[in-house]
């Protein structure tokens, strides 16, 4: 029995992540996309965060409304050239959530299920997955949560990194056990800064994943991050079998993204990744 309770505890052996929730199937970053990936039987929630004007944590890839789904109060499709200037950080969240993200689709994922839906805080993500999760038996899954920052828009689209952390972690302290986050950045200064607050208690000890898109080494992504990483979460096709080895080496998990098809899957799981990023959980039944 005691083997039983301490294995149930462990991480998953294979971190099956839905990214955006389920994108392929459902409205990005969306609660129903989150509950529908659970369905799937993802181990992670993959999710992006932005800031709203009233500093709320908005759960949104971009900072802005996207020309490519996004429905405005008076109904009519958001224009491609009016999107970047519907900024999340200039709006309070009362208004960010009159837009529908759902009903027109998304022409890049014709598998998506469309259906009015807004935007959500992080909050309520949170509190909506573990209500769900306790309704459904489901065992704990963690939550991936990427903080949307970029050097050239802090103090434009978002806040500085000293501010977005704090904001993010404020709703973390609040709703979830340390053991069951992840934060992500592509922004390295998001990652010290965060990895700092920890160290000096005053933040969540979470693991911390470095998003990587660059075609820079291991070693000069890591020297520049400043601290080992837990998580190394690089664009798929960046990797190697030779790559992967080398940060199991570092003691350092592997989890690409975004991968969408079967072969890619089957390929990168054999190399010995630790899990992997998709828009389509559905897809990985034979892994």
């Amino acid at each position: 029995m005691i083997a039983t309770a301490f294995t149930s505890l462990s991480p998953p052996v294979f971190d099956l992540q839905g990214h955006r929730g389920c994108r392929g199937l459902m409205p990005e970053n969306t609660i129903p996309a989150f509950l529908k990936a659970l369905d799937l039987g993802v181990t992670t929630l993959e999710m992006d965060v932005v800031i709203s004007k009233d500093r709320q944590v908005v759960v949104s890839h971009e900072p802005y409304f996207s020309a490519a789904y996004s429905i405005s109060p008076d109904g009519q499709p958001v224009d491609k050239k009016d999107q970047k200037s519907l900024v999340f950080y200039q709006m309070n969240y009362a208004d960010i959530k009159r837009y529908d993200v759902g009903s027109n689709g998304n022409a890049a994922y014709p598998e998506q299920q469309k259906l009015k839906v807004y935007k959500p805080l992080l909050s309520e993500v949170i509190e909506q997955a573990e209500a769900y999760r306790t309704a459904k038996n489901l065992p704990d899954f963690s939550y991936n949560i990427e903080i949307k920052s970029e050097p050239s828009e802090y103090n434009k689209s978002q806040p500085e990194p000293a501010d977005f952390c704090d904001l993010v972690q404020q709703v973390i302290k609040k709703q979830l056990p340390t053991e069951r986050v992840v934060i992500q950045s592509f922004d390295f200064a998001t990652l010290r800064y965060w990895k700092q607050q920890a160290g000096a208690g005053k933040y969540p000890n979470v693991r911390l994943s470095a998003l990587v898109e660059n075609l820079r080494s291991v070693e000069k992504n890591i020297d520049e991050l400043g601290f080992k990483p837990d998580i190394y979460s690089p664009y798929y096709r960046l990797l190697s079998q030779r790559k992967i080895d080398r940060l199991h080496e570092k003691g350092i998990k592997v989890i690409p993204w975004t991968v969408n098809q079967q072969d890619d899957m089957k390929r990168l799981k054999e190399w010995g990744v630790d899990g992997l990023i998709t828009d389509y959980p559905n897809r990985t039944g034979s892994l």
